[in-house]
């Protein structure tokens, strides 16, 4: 083989590694928030996990999936419509992989929350389209409480560990996969627009459905929650896509959405004319019953945001520590630590933030605990509007420090890239999520409350976050024009949020590297602009995955 085409300087592909183990913020999150007895058999669950998040196999199944998206066949051969969507084997293998680690099976065992977190926040790094129905089963379980028949009904169903695609009764089935359908062309976020009409049927709590979904998440799951108007306003409504005799519900298919990222997900439009459902709850008070499922979706867009953050991280970080340049290794020069350790620092803070309100899920679940559950309702519209808004600088920035590679399909940072929007846009887009928080501040007194609570706990530790937290409540102390002004308030909340996690729980230089920065105010605009600092080092080296 001629001499000039010898391969050198390239690092090695990321593979063969635990994704769990090597990420020191998650398994230090980890330990921090789950009951010390449960620990042994979370680290080795999770870490098993990771191994197969890391592995070549696994690996290329997400490519696969990513490659070959789902395929719409409305009739077979014979002209018969069907309604159905093809997709390729790597997706179900990623599919079945994921629901026997339990990722739909939070509400079922202790601390189950911050086990499943972690999981999601792992396997989501082997390809995130198919955590979309993962997230939807998942979170229609509170919804579904609402109707304690339904919920016996379904819940064994939904937080079963087996996986079976095939289009059955789901009582027959080992387990099942959930969708939800809320948003309309012509209403968007704005549910209580929607137009589709539900019509009582002669059985108790059963209804016939007629109109469109503009979104449909996971169009070939087993059932859905979708909200429809009644007499007495929007409804919450369970609809099986396939009846208990056998038969299928009313379910067209009109097309697949062609999206800009999140490729082996089916995100579909569909038609209701005369379609089974059973009602969720109360007449008129769909969105209330249904909101639960989204605030569950919510943090799992907070989830989705930390995984692609960290994988961008790590493979950023991987390839400096292999790629020589100008005389020595990337990681080792100057400017390229201040990148890469600027980079680690958001990683760090999403994750950090992530796992706290998983944790907080587990205190209400296992304890009734009402000041966690209020820490949740201002919490989780604050991190899910700031994690999912940093996810895409911080991914571009990241595949630019692969030089011409990182901008190369083979390098995985494009499907990154063209996914980072989506959890920001995914279940309410940041001016909804920004709302939100301010309807908590304005309505609910104990929110706030909470939220001081928690940010008081590192009060004194660090001179810049307890500035950052008084210019908050000077903000909060003015609501005049507050909705004009509510982006900047909400991103203060969830800053001070993560400055406060870091000051109590990590290494000494991560901590004092954020607040300097990301609340003092030492930074400029671009990542790559921390303060001269002699840690940068320590914090690069924290975030490195080893393979």
């Amino acid at each position: 083989m001629p001499a000039t085409h010898s391969v050198t300087n390239q690092p090695p592909p990321l593979t063969g590694y635990d994704v769990y183990s090597a990420d020191r913020a998650l398994t230090d999150a980890v330990e921090r928030h789950l009951d010390p007895e449960l620990l042994d058999e979370a680290r080795r669950e999770l870490s098993g996990l990771g191994r197969s998040a890391g592995s070549a196999q696994v690996q290329d199944w997400g490519r696969l999936a990513n490659e070959n998206p789902p395929k719409l066949r409305t009739h077979d051969r014979y002209g018969h419509r069907i309604d159905e969507v093809e997709f390729h084997p790597s997706w179900h293998q990623l599919m079945r992989k994921g629901i026997s680690a339990q990722l739909t099976a939070a509400w079922t065992r202790p601390g189950g929350h911050v086990r499943r977190a972690a999981g999601f926040l792992v396997w989501s790094q082997a390809e995130a389209g198919h955590g979309c129905p993962l997230s939807m089963t998942h979170a229609a379980v509170p919804a579904l409480r609402a109707d304690p028949v339904l919920a016996a009904e379904w819940e064994p169903r939904l937080t079963s560990t087996l996986y079976d695609p095939a289009l059955a009764p789901a009582a027959g089935k080992p387990g099942a996969v959930f969708g939800m359908g809320m948003t309309e062309k012509q209403g968007g976020s704005d549910v209580r627009a929607n137009t589709t009409v539900a019509r009582p049927l002669a059985e108790d709590g059963a209804y016939e459905l007629t109109g469109h979904k503009w979104f449909c998440s996971a169009p070939m799951s087993d059932g859905f929650l979708v909200l429809a108007q009644t007499a007495e306003g929007p409804t919450c409504f369970l609809l099986p896509r396939v009846l208990e005799d056998g038969t299928r519900n009313v379910f067209r298919i009109q097309r697949l959405k062609d999206k800009l990222g999140n490729r082996s997900n089916a995100s579909a439009e569909v038609e209701f004319d005369g379609t089974w459902a059973r009602r969720v709850g109360e007449e008129g008070r769909g969105v209330r019953t249904i909101i639960e499922m989204v605030a569950a979706t919510r943090l799992d867009c907070v989830l989705g945001s930390a995984a692609l953050m960290r994988q961008a991280v790590a493979q950023a970080v991987h390839h400096g520590a292999h790629r020589e340049a100008f005389g020595g290794l990337l990681i080792d020069k100057p400017l390229m630590r201040n990148v890469l350790a600027d980079l680690a620092l958001e990683s760090e803070a999403a994750t950090a933030l992530a796992i706290r309100l998983a944790a907080a899920y587990d205190a209400v679940q296992d304890h009734g605990d009402e000041r966690e559950r209020a820490l949740l309702r201002l919490a989780v519209p604050a991190a899910k509007y700031w994690v999912t808004k940093r996810c895409t600088p911080l991914v571009a920035e990241a595949a630019e420090c692969l030089g011409g590679n990182g901008y190369v399909e083979e390098s995985g940072m494009p499907r990154l890239l063209r996914e980072s929007p989506l959890n920001s846009v995914w279940e309410g887009a940041g001016n909804v999520q920004a709302l939100d928080a301010l309807r908590a501040l304005r309505r609910e007194p104990a929110a706030l409350d909470a939220l001081l609570r928690e940010v008081g706990r590192a009060r004194g530790a660090d001179h810049r976050l307890d500035g950052a937290i008084k210019q908050l409540l000077t903000e909060l102390a003015d609501m005049e024009g507050a909705e004009a002004r509510a982006r900047r308030v909400v991103e203060r909340i969830a800053l001070v949020l993560q400055g406060s996690l870091l000051v109590r729980f990590a290494p000494p230089a991560v901590a004092d590297l954020f607040c300097a920065s990301r609340l003092g105010g030492d930074r400029g605009s671009a990542f790559g602009t921390l303060p001269h600092s002699p840690h940068l080092a320590e914090v690069v080296e924290r975030a490195r995955p080893v393979a």
